[in-house]
């Protein structure tokens, strides 16, 4: 039976084999290579998602909404020639369009691209080669102008700053020419990266009027190749959804999901990539209609709430929840119990969940995020103590007997079957269970891959700094000092442990930590500080563990 670290070493590799693997599934999988090549053989006419506008339900004896607003020629999705309202608050630097008071730029001054840079992330931008508006609106059937993402509003003002309030309302106007008046107001809060839009409907017409409020993403996500030497790469990136029940993350180049028809309560949606989302929350008291539309590399993600009426000389309200910014859980839970989701952790959730929250109040307590990896590591190998500690005893039987392994191997070097029997009658002679030390390495595997989602999507750790080189805990080391330091530290352990199988294995063995810590090299640094930190702690733990055992022994 392989025995532990060559067990551990062999694991490691499978995880980074799983990890890239996964990654060539997306960058290769059926599904996108049959939609380019059904693209390239049979043009059709494209649809401009720029113009779309989202069907509301039709009213009693109604006409189904129109394909554009009566009126308002057709744009490209770049193109305005209404005018900007400039937006800052204390976390954000926005540009809306006062043509349906699209959100077509949206800087984040907080999170520089490159760190120590003045260049700051964006998200929302009107280049076509990467598109990506928030669009929103009121729609309607028949024939009716609505005040929708096509309209043409008016502004008091060209440029709103917060300056020192607690909230900033940035008023745009729309009138139907008939009496219907409606202000669609932007709602900024310090320090929030929440977006609340209202509508504030006034009909002085002679009869009844009706919107259906909707929100949309635009978005231009042209597929990036994924690379073990890039991490952003590895993150997913594209639209996604919760529905009432389960999170779900959609493939554009999917034929279900690129016609997805869904009617959700208390659900959202989103336009994920590496460490930043915008995302859409309708209100959770009425069913919204959700569809993705896609045409080549573009998507167009909409949520169209129910039509409601506004009788002839009363008012109505409509209002819709918007986030634009980085995936700082504890700002999206605020808004919905289940929009931490996009800090998308993958199929182990339920670990990396409890992981980052334990991760969360330590650096409360620290400000290090560094330290904070550190005490979590040895919290969850004290957790995992009774375990290690069987297999440890284990392990360190298994040293004591190696002399006599090796004996058994020369002795019947050139008959395999009576070495397995031999050896396995040697460990019910001396009670060794040659398996104990497989346990507590598959348990980490799962801890290992929570701990690597929680590193690559936690935005708090982004270009968080640890000490000394080490100023981005989400990036690889700069000099690869923490990978050495791995190598150095799993050799020990190997050498710790005992020696098994023939000679050109065990050469094989040795050259393992060197294998692994090249391509540990590439992954974060914070992954890397917990595995050297695991490493370490059990080089301590079965040092002590062979101690006793050899104590014992003579004695």
């Amino acid at each position: 039976m392989m025995q532990n670290p060559r067990i551990f070493l062999l694991v490691a590799l499978a995880i980074v084999l799983w990890l890239n693997y996964q990654a060539w599934v997306r960058d290769y999988s059926p599904a996108a290579g049959v939609t380019a090549s059904q693209t390239a053989l049979a043009p059709v006419k494209r649809r401009d998602l720029a113009t779309e506008l989202p069907q509301a339900a039709a009213e009693s004896g109604g006409k189904p909404a129109p394909a554009a607003v009566p009126g308002v020629p057709a744009a490209s999705a770049a193109d305005s020639g209404a005018g900007i309202v400039h937006v800052r608050t204390d976390v954000l630097d926005l540009d809306i369009d006062r043509k349906g008071g699209t959100l077509r730029r949206a800087d984040l001054p907080r999170y520089p691209q490159v760190k120590g840079g003045s260049v700051p992330v964006r998200l929302m931008n009107a280049d076509p080669d990467t598109l990506y508006l928030l669009q929103t609106g009121l729609t309607g059937a028949g024939d009716s102008p609505h005040p929708t993402h096509l309209a043409l509003f008016e502004s008091d003002r060209a440029d709103y700053t917060l300056g020192d309030a607690g909230e900033l309302r940035v008023p745009l106007h729309w009138t139907d020419g008939n009496g219907v008046e409606v202000t669609k107001t932007y709602l900024f809060h310090r320090g929030s990266y929440r977006i609340d839009v209202e509508y504030d409907v006034v009909n002085h017409s002679a009869g009844t009027w009706a919107g259906a409020p909707y929100a949309q993403i635009l978005r231009n996500d042209p597929p990036t190749k994924s690379s073990m030497f890039d991490v952003q790469s590895r993150a997913f990136h594209g639209p996604a959804l919760w529905d009432g029940a389960k999170y779900r993350k959609l493939n554009i180049a999917d034929k279900d999901d690129s016609a997805l028809k869904l009617d959700v309560t208390h659900g959202w949606v989103a336009a994920l990539q590496h460490h930043f989302v915008a995302a859409i929350v309708p209100p959770a008291d009425a069913a919204y209609h959700y569809t993705l539309g896609v045409e080549g590399t573009q998507y167009l993600l909409t949520v169209r709430g129910p039509s409601r009426p506004v009788e002839a000389g009363a008012t109505g309200h409509f209002e819709q929840n918007l986030f634009v910014g980085p995936k700082l859980q504890a700002q999206l839970e605020s808004l919905h119990p289940e929009l931490e989701r996009v800090a998308d952790f993958g199929h182990l959730y339920f670990l990396a969940k409890p992981l980052f929250w334990l991760l969360q109040h330590i650096y409360n307590g620290l400000h290090n995020w560094g330290l904070a990896i550190i005490i979590v590591t040895f919290l969850l190998k004290l957790a995992f103590y009774p375990l290690s500690e069987t297999s440890g005893r284990s392990m360190a039987k298994m040293k004591l007997l190696s002399p006599r392994i090796k004996n058994l191997q020369e002795t019947y070097k050139d008959d395999r079957e009576k070495l397995g029997r031999a050896m396995m009658d040697l460990y019910k002679r001396e009670k060794v269970n040659p398996v104990a030390g497989c346990l507590p390495v598959i348990i980490q595997i799962p801890v290992f891959l929570a701990f690597y989602w929680v590193l690559l999507e936690s935005v708090e750790m982004r270009q968080a700094p640890f000490m000394g080189w080490i100023n981005d805990l989400s990036s690889r080391d700069p000099f690869f000092i923490l990978p050495a330091i791995m190598a150095a530290a799993m050799f020990v352990q190997y050498k710790l442990n005992p020696q098994v199988g023939d000679p050109v294995q065990q050469k094989v063995m040795m050259i393992m930590p060197l294998a692994m810590s090249v391509m540990f090299a590439f992954f974060p640094a914070g992954l890397v500080l917990y595995w050297v930190t695991n490493t370490l702690l059990s080089i301590a733990q079965q040092w002590n563990i062979n101690r006793r055992i050899e104590a014992a022994k003579k004695n």
